[in-house]
């Protein structure tokens, strides 16, 4: 079945509307109840899809010049006339970019937030080797977490961890951890 772009004059603004024919409604004009007070009042018939002339015609925002490149001098004004019963719109807001001094925070937060998951990883391991080298300890560790880790990140926490008595250093080698508790 050939789909055609259907054409109204409305009345009320003498503007023509047209449809790019993608949808059932242009399709099998039939099947569906025509939507002329949607689009103007003044259309008398609607054989055009209403979804794709309101895509046309309606604009949450203006910009201001009109085209499709947004560039650093183009505004864009909000659109009061906007109102629609057919579709829902949400609107989200830009984001704008971190500064360093914010991402090293945000990096600073998630750090403290995951030493406590490297700890947990660190005991895990070595409740269940009870003695085990650093090198072994360190791949372990790196294997069983799901976030990049810096070996330095974990030295510091196995430190942690042997002044709060978890761990204790092997006397006659002091890469050998023990598991204490």
């Amino acid at each position: 079945m050939r789909r055609a772009a259907a054409a109204v004059a409305c009345k009320g603004c003498r503007g023509i509307q047209r449809c790019c024919g993608s949808c059932s409604t242009c399709a099998r004009p039939g099947m569906a109840e025509p939507r002329s007070h949607l689009l103007c009042p003044g259309a008398a018939q609607l054989t055009a899809c209403a979804n794709c002339s309101l895509r046309l015609q309606v604009r949450v925002l203006n910009k201001e010049p009109k085209g499709r490149e947004v560039d650093d001098t183009d505004t864009f004004h909000f659109n009061g006339d906007f109102a629609s019963a057919l579709i829902r719109i949400k609107i989200n807001s830009i984001q704008m970019k971190e500064t360093e001094e914010e991402n090293k925070k945000t990096n600073d937060q998630v750090l403290q937030d995951r030493q406590y998951q490297i700890d947990a990883a660190i005991v895990r391991i070595m409740k269940t080797r009870k003695t085990l080298s650093h090198k072994l300890l360190v791949s372990d560790v790196i294997q069983q977490l799901k976030f990049p880790l810096r070996a330095s990140d974990l030295k510091k926490r196995i430190e942690s961890l042997i002044d709060r008595e978890y761990l204790a250093r092997d006397a006659s080698d002091p890469n050998i951890y023990t598991y204490l508790a």
